[in-house]
Order: structure tokens, then sequence, then C-alpha cells
């Protein structure tokens, strides 16, 4: 039995290491997604990209924005003056923190009359919001603990110089749900699309039926669309089956155009079946074409920005993210199900989604050869 049992051990590890695609596969890729995930992979929520609205300019209100700026958690993009741009950086998602100074703050401040700073955040992003909630007011109350050192109120007590007014805008409650079901709508959309397309072409290899089509007078590009159009139909209809779970579970509201979205989402769906197929087109078997497709989700998901912010990523690995299509995808679907945002706002991740869609087909067209090896 020992020795039938060796043999059959050889036997098995000889298959699965025979072919370098393999062992790349089992030992190199594990091993990269190490180095990039521990270092992308944190829950400190800092550098909170913040402006501020400071009518006054006064050396008081300029040495209150210097505590904000001092301590890390908030990075100071810029101080404006009025709120004029205010709705767009918001929008955008320039900024995720607007703190906003009111009119004649010091002449309130030092004639003891009660001060009211505003903090406005971007409640679609529920983690940064609760941290910069309480960041702001630990600030707050150490400065008028300074203020008034003999009192121990705290800032937010009716004797406090300065009370800080909080309001998260397009998501009042702070409802996570409104920002991870979307984000789970983008994971699924990539997992039903990139598992099945990867498939396509290495199932007509196995099985032999790559061999008819060679004797066809069908083109790559017409093979390639063959391959690719109804996984396109079957993601639509799959997303359209999701929201329609989100709206009528989750209470989900499309705030923007849902024509837009299903635009958008048509070049995200591209994007996964690109990727797709140039795994498919490069694997030799089924087993290497979805152990493949497995290694890319992961990093896919985790540098997206949903799970971990892609700031607080080291500068090479934030540089990473711009070729990741869900990174792009998921700033359409929070721009235009919860900010309700147009194409506007989100035409830098749409060019970037159909950058990054015609880079991907083209190269699996280019890759596909219409013979056998």
């Amino acid at each position: 039995m020992g020795n039938r049992l060796r043999r059959m051990l050889v036997k098995e590890f000889l298959e699965m290491l025979r072919d370098k695609r393999m062992r790349a596969i089992v030992f190199l890729m594990p091993l990269v997604q190490m180095m990039v995930m521990a270092f992308a992979m944190t829950t400190d929520v800092d550098r909170i990209p913040t402006a501020v609205v400071d009518p006054d300019g006064t050396p008081a209100t300029r040495a209150l924005v210097q505590r904000f700026a001092s301590g890390g958690a908030f990075d100071i993009r810029t101080v404006l003056h009025s709120d004029k741009d205010v709705q767009h950086l918001l929008d955008s998602e320039a900024v995720r923190v607007v703190v906003r100074f009111p009119l004649h703050f010091t002449g309130d401040l030092r004639a003891g009359r009660p001060v009211h700073l505003q903090l406005l955040a971007d409640g679609a992003q529920t983690s940064d919001t609760a941290m910069a909630l309480l960041y702001a007011g630990r600030i707050v109350d150490r400065f008028n603990r300074e203020r008034t050192p003999e009192r121990v109120e705290s800032a937010a007590g009716a004797s406090a110089p300065v009370a800080l007014d909080v309001r998260a805008v397009y998501n009042p409650n702070l409802e996570s749900h409104l920002y991870y079901v979307p984000g789970l709508i983008a994971i699924m959309l990539m997992l039903v699309s990139t598992l099945l397309t990867s498939l396509a072409i290495v199932r007509e290899k196995e099985i032999g039926t790559i061999e008819q089509v060679m004797v066809t007078p069908i083109r790559r590009v017409e093979f390639i669309l063959g391959k690719t159009l109804p996984f396109l139909i079957t993601g639509y209809i799959t997303m359209s089956l999701m929201f329609l779970i989100a709206i009528a579970v989750f209470g989900i509201r499309i705030e923007g155009s849902p024509l837009l979205l299903y635009q958008l989402a048509g070049l995200y769906v591209a994007n996964n079946l690109g990727v797709a197929l140039l795994i498919s087109v490069s694997a030799r078997t089924q087993q290497q074409a979805l152990l493949t497709a497995f290694f890319y989700m992961l990093p896919a998901v985790l540098l997206s920005g949903l799970i971990f912010p892609i700031r607080n990523m080291p500068e090479c690995v934030q540089w990473l993210t711009v070729v990741n299509p869900m990174r792009w995808f998921l700033e359409i679907l929070h721009g235009i199900v919860v900010r309700g945002v147009g194409l506007e706002i989100l035409w830098p991740a749409a060019c970037a989604q159909a950058f990054l869609a015609a880079g991907f087909l083209s190269l699996a067209v280019a890759r596909f050869r219409k013979t056998l090896e």
C-alpha cells in the first residue's frame, strides 16, 4: 500500500508542477500577492481629504485650522472664503470633509457669544465619516479646554466656547448598507463575468472543438465577440436582478440616472470580460484558468478602495489601483447611486474604464491565435 501511495503522490505532483504556468500560479502568485496585500491592507483612517471654508481669515481661525492639519487625521486640500465650490468638491470626491467657520467667528468668540463650527462629512463613505467626526470632536474639545481651562464641560456642552455642528451629506443617518451593497454588486458582477468567461476558450481547447473553429472562415475579432456578448448580456441581467433585491430588501435608491449607470456598467463588464478572455487564451487547462481568475479577483477587490482606503496605501500600490477596473466602477456606482451625480463629475472614471476595456480586449484579440499549439 505504501509503495502504491508513493507512486500516486509522485504522479499527482508531476502533473501539478510539470507546467511552468502552474508552478507560477501555485508558488509565485501567492508570494507576490502577500507582499502587495500586506502593504495595502490597513484599517487606519487618516489623511482624510478636507476643505476649509473660512470667511474671516483671522489668526484665531487659522490657529484652529492648523490644529486640524497638524494631527495627521485631516489633509487640508484647500481653504475657501465662501461656499461656492463646496458642493462640487463633495460631489467629485475631491474632499470627504468640509470644515465651515461662521462669519465673525473671532468677534463672537471674544464677546463670549456661542460659536457654532459646522462639519460637513461625506456620508457615502461611512467609515471615513465616523472617524472624521470623532477626530474633529477631540480637536474642538481640546480647543475649548485650552481657552477655558477652569471648566470641565465637554465641547458639546452649552457653556463651551465652540460647539461642533455635524451634518453628513448623501447619507444623513450613516447607514452602512448604502455604501456596502453597491460594492457587493460590483464584486458579484466581477465574479460572474470573470469566472464564466475565463473558461470560454480554454474549454474549447480541452474538449477539442477548437479544431472545428479553426477550419471555419470566422475571424479572431468575430470569435472573441461571439465569446463575449453572451456574458455581457448575462452580466446586465445579473446586475438588474441584484439591484431589484437591493431596492426591495435594503431600500437602496438610485439617486442619479439609471440609464447612465447601465451604460457605464457595460464598460465595467467589458473590462472583466477582457481580463477573463486574456486568462482563457493564455491558460492550457480549465484548472489553470480558474486559479488565475481567482488570484486576479482577490487583489482586485482589496485594491478597489471598498474595504481599505486607497489614499492610505503606499504610493506604489496606489499606482497599481489605476489599472483595476473595480476601483473606477465603485466611484461610478457610489457617484450615481448614492450621490446622484452625472457624467460631468464621473467622466474621469468613465474614461479610465473605457481605456482599460479597450486595452484588455485588444490584448485578448492579439493573443488569440486560430491555431493549435
